[in-house]
């Protein structure tokens, strides 16, 4: 992906939208749906790195009620020709199609990488970033990954499918609230840079090949890591407490607050 001298590439995630109440979380809702359209002016793409909602689930003609700003500003900047990439997180990995049929952005279930090429003076720039939700990878979220083989089993998913959508959503919406072995609260905490379990999880995978940078959400906390010289693991905290995002220009990657 070329990126055009003066444009930037933006990243967040953790936003969980409907929580506690869809009441609660509008003056969130608000400021994240002004966010997009501040940067729309120089972002040639943005990435979203899940839980954008507390929980979604889509039936063949049913979604979840409500978020209706969030999804317009999406349809406009999509619209508008800037790329939007999703990456499904534990709240609303049961997305299937919507997004890709609605609203014109491509829908990720499992971690990316990507090739950017930034556009400079005379010779272009180019850095790879490893990208995903961050669920379930690594040596730690144990809780997760024992919830997430009940989620992703085909009979559980069937059976969810065929409750009436206004009880279907209702269960989910008050398990993502009140469970939080599935909303991974209980990991919101920093563990050190030699125990915090995305940093080892990108160690790993830099023994494969070398990546740029490894940007996770997930961890609700604003992180950055040197795993190397060369390399370093971002998380981009969260739109609940912190309101903090990525921003790549080709030459550095801040966490801005905003």
């Amino acid at each position: 992906m070329t990126i055009p001298k003066g444009k930037k590439i933006y990243f967040a995630s953790d936003n969980h939208l409907g929580a506690p109440t869809s009441e609660a979380s509008k003056p969130r809702e608000k400021k994240f749906v002004a966010w997009l359209d501040d940067i729309k002016h120089d972002a040639a793409a943005i990435f979203l790195l899940g839980d954008l909602f507390d929980f979604w689930f889509e039936y063949k003609t049913v979604v979840p009620k409500g978020f209706t700003r969030t999804l317009g500003k999406l349809a406009e900047l999509s619209d508008s020709g800037i790329p939007i990439h999703y990456f499904v997180g534990n709240h609303d990995l049961w997305m299937n199609g919507y997004f890709e049929e609605e609203l014109g952005i491509p829908v990720y279930h499992n971690p990316h990488e990507f090739t950017f090429s930034f556009e400079a003076s005379t010779t272009l720039s180019h850095q790879t970033i490893f990208i995903g939700h961050g669920d379930g990878l690594g040596p730690g979220d144990k809780g997760y990954k024992r919830m997430k083989k009940v989620f992703t089993n085909p009979l559980f998913k069937w059976l969810f499918k065929w409750a009436h959508p206004d009880i279907g959503i209702k269960i989910g919406q008050y398990m993502s609230v009140k469970n939080k072995l599935i909303s991974g609260d209980d990991d919101a905490k920093f563990l050190g840079e030699d125990n915090e379990w995305l940093a080892i999880y990108s160690k790993k995978k830099l023994e494969e090949k070398h990546r740029d940078y490894f940007v996770f959400g997930h961890r609700h906390l604003p992180l950055e890591i040197q795993l190397n010289e060369k390399s370093k693991y971002i998380n981009l905290g969260d739109w609940i407490q912190y309101y903090t995002y990525g921003v790549f220009d080709g030459n550095t990657f801040e966490l801005k607050k905003y």
